[in-house]
């Protein structure tokens, strides 16, 4: 991380707007110092959505992992026949 990345809480209260845009227009963060130390990160919106599904996308991984380890698992055909009457449950067919 870059020096230039981090804040004081003072900088954030005189001239948020202008951290705002920052953040925006470089998508990286901006740590908030308060008494020398990190406490508050501030982010775009676009990146923190990405940064969001990714996460989403790894907590799915990891949970298919655990359920192949404990052979939580179904076939292929199977799968397929759950969600087509998942579809067809919301689709009123």
């Amino acid at each position: 991380m870059d020096t230039n990345d981090i804040e004081p809480v003072t900088t954030l209260k005189r001239d948020a707007a202008a951290l705002i845009e920052r953040a925006r227009t470089r998508a990286s963060p901006i740590v908030i110092t308060q008494n020398g130390r990190a406490t508050a990160v501030l982010q775009d919106i676009d990146t923190y959505e990405r940064q969001r599904r990714a996460l989403s996308m790894l907590k799915l991984i990891a949970q298919g992992e655990r359920d192949l380890d404990q052979g939580a698992t179904v076939s292929h055909t199977e799968a397929k026949k759950r969600l087509r009457a998942k579809l067809r449950a919301l689709t009123g067919e």
